[in-house]
Formats: C-alpha cells, structure tokens, sequence
C-alpha cells in the first residue's frame, strides 16, 4: 500500500515480555538510571518505560542495519536476533505502559508543534503503532533526535524532510512542548 510515499510497515513478530525482560536487563544500565546522560554529544539517553513495541523493534533495527548511529546501540543492537529484539521490545513496552496514555497539559502552545500533529499527534502519542511516543520524552534527546534527522546521521525518508525544513526555534519550541506531556517513563528494574 502507497501512500503520500510512505510504504505500509512489515508485519511484525509478538514479542514475549517475560523473555524480554532477562534480555533487557542490560538496557536498564543506561535506560533504567534516572538523569544518566550519553558523553558526547551530551544530552539524556531516551525513555523508553511505555514506548511503543513496534516503534522499538524499528529503532534497534535501525542500529543494526546502520540507519542510525549510535556505536554502544549499535553494538546491542546487533547482538540480538530478531526474536529477542522482539521480546526486548515487548518488555520495554510494558513498563510504565498504563501511564502513557493520556498526555497532559505542556508549556509551549501547539501552534509549534503544527508539523508534529500528524504523526504523533496533540498528546503525543504517535497515531501509528510504528511511530514514537514522544510525550513525557527528555527535552535535550527530542533536541538531539530531530537534530540527527535534519543532518541526516539518523536516516529516515519520512522525518528526514519533515525534519529538514524545521528551524533550531522550531526544534526548541517542539521538543519542550512533547516533554512536558505526561508519558514516557525512565525504566527501572523492580
């Protein structure tokens, strides 16, 4: 199916949560420790307590095909096999998944964030399974993020050109309103 340029997504593998969560553990080194920051560039490594299955499962294949660039990432990433990026991404999604749901009151006005809507939408939870949720993100790594499609080092023909045409303001403005929406958590180990 085609449409405006975008291929539906493949079909994607149930993950097993319970298998992911052993898997996992060694995510929660970075992702699990409140405020833990990536050396440089330095910003605050990404929630991911409620994120969408399908939207991980696209992320850590992009680490390991190379279509983003991260080497810690890329090197987990590319350790797993499908299956157990899978049931990674089933366990990740599961933490603090009840909480992302609503989105919350934000600082910036949704005028700023016009070219997000679309996709993931007023509260900040992506409309598509294979879309982010960006609510309740860290600011600096929305700013980072957004930054990576605009240069390109993070490659991806539907935000790539969306992100292209956003200025630093627009990045600014767009990443403190999303990250002040309730949602993703920082995952902890129980």
């Amino acid at each position: 199916m085609l449409l405006l340029g975008i291929t539906a997504p493949p079909a994607i593998a149930e993950g097993d949560a319970a298998r992911g969560e052993k898997l996992g553990y060694t995510c929660l080194g970075c992702h699990g420790v409140d405020g833990y920051r990536n050396a440089y560039p330095s910003y605050r490594v990404p929630k991911l307590g409620g994120q969408k299955a399908a939207y991980l499962v696209i992320a850590l294949n992009g680490y390991r095909e190379g279509t983003r660039a991260h080497p810690t990432m890329m090197a987990q990433a590319s350790s797993l096999s499908e299956q157990q990026i899978e049931d990674v991404a089933a366990y990740l999604a599961s933490l603090s998944a009840g909480r992302v749901a609503a989105g919350g009151a934000a600082a910036a006005s949704l005028e700023e964030t016009t070219v997000c809507l679309a996709c993931h939408g007023q509260n900040g939870i992506g409309l598509s399974p294979t879309w982010p949720t960006l609510a309740g993100q860290h600011e600096d790594y929305l700013v980072h993020a957004l930054n990576q499609y605009r240069d390109g080092t993070r490659k991806d023909p539907v935000m790539a050109p969306m992100a292209a045409a956003l200025t630093d303001g627009d990045v600014a403005l767009i990443a403190k309103y999303y990250s002040r929406l309730d949602g993703l958590e920082t995952t902890k180990a129980d």
